[in-house]
């Protein structure tokens, strides 16, 4: 990069968590990953060196796996190295959860994701995040798990159930949710850190990760104050009070006959479908939502970011090779 300083940058961080050997084990989580670095790669031009994996299928001495701790790190060297003009891509599939919120009445939650080691990085993790994108660069996150609507806190809903979106009950009858319940979450780590089942989770995981908990068990969150608009672009597998669905490799939606989320075999689809176009991320979101309706999954994905980011090409996309088009066909 010093030798050619305008040369825009295009980094990924990628993480699946299949939690095999555990009573939470998914399926399709690192295929939904690995599908994701070849796509990077071959449309979307990411160089493989600028591509970091975090898999927890490998326990060798040496090998990174996806910890609360592990995805904090990778995910801050990635922003670190960003400037103007740069293009930041955070793909996670896994377990997601949704924490209450310990001085409010009932009924309040945030979301937040599950790393291997039950770690939870919450919403507050990923706007603190965006908060140290440059200004001009981007931070285009795909998360498929359970309640992953909203896991950029306080970024624009474009897509969702405040805007158009469905309301729909997403706790149906489904065919394998990517969810842990809190009180799920809060078992497991209580039989680790020594502090009592009743306490809520921000005990548990103070107690046991201390400084790499997430920062909303550190710090107190006044009322937000009126942002500007940012980088942060965040492509959830449903909404806030939906699952996402891990789908087996015998079942009629996997890709390729592999094991996979829903939600990434849908981004897949949709690309794919238009290999000479570039696609909006409200395209994006858009299409994805009629292909899991087709294939009778009842989830809903949403979009979150600001306007004019709404309706710029996924992941920035926009060149010789893949022109944008003035209507997007639907599939």
């Amino acid at each position: 990069m010093e030798g050619n300083k305008k040369q825009k940058q295009m980094l990924a961080t990628l993480v699946g968590c299949n939690y095999a050997g555990t009573p939470n084990e998914l399926r399709g989580c690192i295929n939904d990953v690995l599908a994701m670095r070849d796509t990077l790669v071959a449309r979307f031009g990411f160089a493989p060196g600028d591509i970091t994996v975090l898999t927890d299928d490998r326990v060798d001495a040496g090998v990174v796996i996806p910890t609360g701790a592990n995805i904090k790190r990778a995910l801050s060297d990635m922003v670190s190295r960003a400037v103007p003009g740069d293009v930041l891509f955070f793909h996670y599939s896994g377990h997601g959860t949704l924490v209450p919120r310990r001085r409010h009445g009932h009924g309040e939650y945030d979301e937040a994701i599950v790393p291997c080691d039950f770690n939870l990085m919450t919403d507050v993790d990923f706007r603190q995040l965006v908060d140290r994108v440059p200004q001009g660069a981007t931070f285009t996150m795909v998360s498929d798990s359970c309640h992953s609507g909203g896991l950029i806190d306080q970024e624009k809903e474009q897509i969702g159930p405040s805007s158009g979106g469905n309301g729909d009950d997403g706790l149906a009858a489904a065919r394998g949710r990517r969810f842990l319940p809190y009180a799920a979450v809060v078992g497991h780590l209580a039989g680790e850190s020594g502090v009592d089942a009743s306490h809520h989770v921000a005990d548990h995981l103070l107690a046991l990760f201390g400084a790499d908990a997430s920062a909303k068990f550190h710090h107190r969150h006044d009322a937000p104050a009126p942002r500007r608009p940012d980088g942060g672009i965040l492509l959830s597998g449903c909404q806030t009070d939906e699952t996402s669905e891990d789908v087996a490799a015998d079942d009629d939606a996997a890709e390729g006959g592999k094991a996979c989320g829903a939600f990434s075999s849908a981004v897949q689809a949709v690309l794919a479908a238009h290999p000479a176009a570039a696609v909006s991320n409200r395209e994006l979101v858009r299409q994805a939502r009629e292909v899991l309706a087709e294939q009778g999954f009842e989830q809903h994905p949403c979009l979150y970011c600001s306007d004019a980011n709404a309706d710029a090409p996924f992941l920035g996309h926009q060149d010789d090779k893949l022109k944008p088009a003035a209507t997007m066909p639907a599939l």
